[in-house]
């Protein structure tokens, strides 16, 4: 389908999220030579909760050229306020996800604005909008997949939330894929990370202009300080803050600096509690035919499994839930990016760190392709 009117205008503070949240620059945003835009039309999309998200849309681009048996589609799933370029890094011709050789479908979660969102839900807007799971994102990509006559996938893959999302479909269609390539996940969101994204809504909600999220416009002063949250403290390490400023003092500009970005970007602050209302309630052991047991869960992925983490320090998504969850996972792997990044490890930030990524994430594809692929 033909990319939404509106598509175009949300991109870039949508964009400017992710770009932030991966300590890139502006200057990468969509261009004018990047794949259309795509937004395909999928009614009421039901809920695990019951409830329905009316008139559902799911955006999407796609990079490469699906083949005629359409077998060599990999499927993106994208980070926690950020879009379908989350993992750009690791899409293009020569890079892990060839697009001379595979179909890449980069699709945008619930939530992040350019699906259908709290921010652009005309029946359902703002508060209004029924609380979805990261398992709900799962299906309203799977039900993409059908629309696109997608049958089985190359592999899943995404960074933090994207992650999370790549283990998911594992418990979920255990059938569906060869191979789930997992940034920063976690199979159960730790209490670290609920506490996290908890002082961010709190910064945002305390704004006396979030109006209890009724705002008409978005509360600046609550923006700044979640910016400080996520974006320095969460996302970031000590050792990369130093890196950052030898001069202890010239970090406080660049804080600065990141909280003039966000508040740049535009992004919606109901969309964000929305999506991390899901983050927090996240659990694969709650997936219909596990009884709550994560170990279970994970102990059905089916499809080999690569996990990186951020080197050996995270203080958004802790290392440890992924070791944790690779060790229960049949056929995983789980390598520690030589980084001292911290959660920013699964971006573009670093060189060497999107080398070393690209090299693994190629390695691991190549391991399981059919002969003669």
């Amino acid at each position: 389908m033909r990319a939404h009117r509106a598509t175009a205008g949300r991109l870039g503070w949508s964009l400017a999220v992710c770009l932030l949240a991966a300590g890139l620059s502006p200057s990468a945003a969509h261009g004018p030579n990047d794949p259309p835009h795509r937004l395909e039309r999928l009614g009421g999309l039901p809920l695990e909760s019951g409830e329905t998200i009316r008139d559902f849309s799911i955006s999407y681009v796609t990079h490469g050229t699906l083949n005629a048996d359409k077998s060599n589609a990999i499927l993106m799933t994208t980070a926690i306020g950020g879009n379908h370029h989350r993992i750009d890094f690791l899409i293009g011709p020569g890079k892990a996800l060839d697009t001379d050789r595979y179909f890449v479908v980069a699709t945008d979660a619930i939530g992040n604005g350019l699906s259908t969102s709290p921010s652009t839900s005309a029946s359902q807007h703002g508060t209004a909008f029924p609380h979805f799971t990261i398992r709900d994102m799962v299906e309203s990509q799977k039900r993409l997949l059908d629309r696109l006559g997608i049958t089985h996938l190359v592999a899943v893959a995404g960074a933090s939330m994207g992650g999370m999302q790549a283990l998911q479909w594992g418990v979920s269609h255990p059938g569906f894929m060869d191979a789930l390539v997992a940034l920063t996940p976690m199979a159960r969101t730790a209490p670290w990370s609920i506490a996290v994204n908890e002082a961010t809504r709190r910064a945002l909600m305390l704004d006396p202009a979030f109006k209890d999220g009724a705002y008409d416009r978005q509360p600046e002063q609550g923006w700044r300080l979640r910016a400080d949250i996520l974006q320095v403290l969460a996302a970031r390490t000590p050792e990369a803050l130093r890196g950052i400023a030898p001069q202890p003092l010239d970090i406080l500009p660049w804080m600065r600096a990141q909280e003039e970005a966000v508040l740049k970007s535009g992004f919606d602050a109901n969309d964000w509690i929305a999506q991390t209302w899901a983050y927090d309630r996240h659990d694969i052991g709650q997936t219909p035919g596990f009884g709550g047991d994560v170990r279970k869960a994970l102990a059905a992925i089916k499809a080999r499994t690569l996990i990186l983490t951020g080197g050996s320090l995270d203080l958004y998504n802790p290392v440890e839930e992924a070791r944790e969850a690779g060790a229960y996972i049949p056929q995983a792997s789980v390598v520690a990016v030589p980084s001292v990044q911290g959660h920013t490890t699964a971006t573009a930030t670093k060189a060497a760190d999107v080398d070393y990524m690209n090299r693994t994430v190629r390695d691991f594809l190549n391991a399981g392709a059919p002969r003669g692929r």
